[in-house]
């Protein structure tokens, strides 16, 4: 039996995603009171205009004020629709289509195996090596999500992960920092994340490999981070196997859940072979949209399309039925449609403003509070800002069509990169999804792992914070080299 056709209980016909109904319900009342907020402030403060370079960035000091005129509701009302006929209707529809491929092609490569075999593969070379065996997990999951901004996907295998390092005579909590912390921490470090440094870089209008070599440096020390985080605890672990504070219930597991291990499929070889040519074909385009120009404004296309095309034939080859296929990739593009709705609500936020002509108003009233702060301050302030939306928007793209049309022509006028922003809010975005009870994907993975949430944070708070520390001395070096 193929893993692509084994059995796996609620997912054979539901795509994973992490958009509960209520989360959407609650992030679209948190858009709709911005978008009325913002429709509101043409009635309170006056129109103006900054004069603009050629290339559309604003002239600090050229500031004009105009007259008070609110905007008509109707434009309010309909702008969440209007937004796919304004100027920015071809990045936001060309951004869509690429989250609905990215989404459409990680369900078929979920419900096919390919990262589950990648998982099995390398897991049974090492079953008898802890350390390596972990840090190898640790590696291959923040791979993922740094490079193609799998999190969600990749707690699917939880389980999996939890069985092995049982196993091992491991324990529970090192499968949930191998998996659950290793994605989150690698999408938080993202490299070429479409979902955070591609729509970000798009929005910018800048290369997605600009600014890469300090992304790449902080991956590496957050990779040694938790990998001497995890290494420490199976020291502990070694000398004192009851200090777990999953001890009694990983007793109980351990026996029933071994043999599930050796769950894997006949044609393991076959799917691993698979899905190595179809990531590779994926690494080769992003190297080469990094280091040849004349395709680098076609990046998301490209992308989309590569993605696409080899994840359709990679599935066609190992599920041999085109219709399942399909069933899947359409599935997974169909579970994305909510945070697209949520996309166009925050891209409808900048839409009104432009309208109302009071965008560059509030821009002119936030560089006179900025102004004579200086960089780090105005970085950490971003900082702050994303970490408070954190708490009630958790989709990325729909953060960051929310927060960048506002903050990139403000620190770009302070003399701020764009790249420096898209660090900063890869930063605040993602590191707390592993520690915010409000986060859905948290609670799925605790569950999962019957782990409570006071234990899980008793055991992380630490190494949150130390990452908190190192985020703000790589913005500060970010802020020192003028990066």
């Amino acid at each position: 039996m193929s893993l692509a056709t084994a059995k796996r209980p609620r997912e054979k016909e539901k795509a994973y995603s992490n958009i509960s109904a209520r989360s959407f319900l609650v992030v679209v009342a948190i858009l709709l009171v911005f978008l009325l907020f913002c429709g509101s402030l043409s009635y309170f403060i006056p129109q103006g205009a900054f004069e603009r370079d050629a290339n559309g960035n604003i002239l600090p000091g050229t500031y004009v004020k105009g007259q008070l005129k609110g905007i008509a509701i109707w434009r309010v009302i309909t702008a969440p629709a209007r937004v796919f006929a304004s100027e920015d209707a071809l990045t936001i529809i060309m951004i869509s289509i690429f989250l609905l491929v990215m989404s459409g092609v990680f369900n078929l490569l979920d419900k096919t195996g390919g990262v589950r075999t990648f998982i099995i593969y390398i897991m049974r070379r090492l079953r008898d090596r802890g350390g390596p065996v972990v840090c190898m997990t640790v590696l291959i999951f923040m791979l993922f999500g740094s490079l193609f901004g799998m999190f969600e996907e990749l707690v699917t295998l939880l389980p999996l992960i939890i069985v092995f390092m049982l196993s091992m005579k491991l324990d529970t909590m090192v499968g949930l920092g191998a998996c659950l912390m290793a994605a989150c921490f690698g999408f938080s470090t993202a490299i070429t994340n479409p979902f955070s440094v591609g729509t970000a870089a798009q929005l910018a209008e800048i290369h997605v490999s600009s600014g890469a070599w300090l992304r790449i440096v902080f991956f590496g020390i957050v990779y040694l981070v938790l990998c001497i985080f995890l290494m420490r605890y199976l020291k502990k672990l070694s000398r004192d196997p009851q200090s777990s504070p999953t001890y009694e219930n990983d007793l109980k597991r351990r026996e029933s859940l071994i043999d599930q291990a050796d769950d894997a499929p006949k044609e393991l070889k076959k799917i691993f072979r698979v899905y190595s040519a179809f990531f590779a074909i994926q690494g080769v385009l992003l190297v080469s949209i990094a280091c040849i120009r004349a395709i680098a404004d076609f990046a998301i296309p490209l992308l989309a399309a590569s993605f696409l095309i080899s994840g359709l034939i990679s599935g066609q080859i190992v599920c041999r039925d085109f219709k399942k296929v399909l069933s899947w990739f359409l599935k997974g593009a169909a579970a994305m449609l909510p945070a697209v709705f949520m996309i166009a609500l925050a891209s409808s936020v900048k839409l009104v403003m432009v309208e109302s002509n009071v965008i560059d108003t509030v821009m002119h009233t936030v560089l006179q509070l900025l102004g004579g702060k200086g960089k780090l301050i105005t970085i950490l302030l971003i900082y702050a800002l994303i970490l408070f939306l954190q708490l009630f928007i958790g989709s990325a793209s729909a953060k960051i069509f929310l927060v960048m049309p506002i903050v990139l022509p403000i620190t770009t006028a302070l003399g701020i990169s764009p790249t420096l922003i898209i660090l900063t809010y890869c930063m605040a975005d993602g590191f707390t999804d592993v520690i915010l009870p409000t986060n859905p994907v948290l609670l799925i993975g605790l569950s999962m792992a019957n782990v409570s949430y006071w234990k899980w944070l008793k055991w992380t708070w630490k190494i949150q914070l130390l990452l908190f520390a190192i985020s703000v001395l790589v913005l500060l070096f970010g802020v020192m080299i003028g990066y």
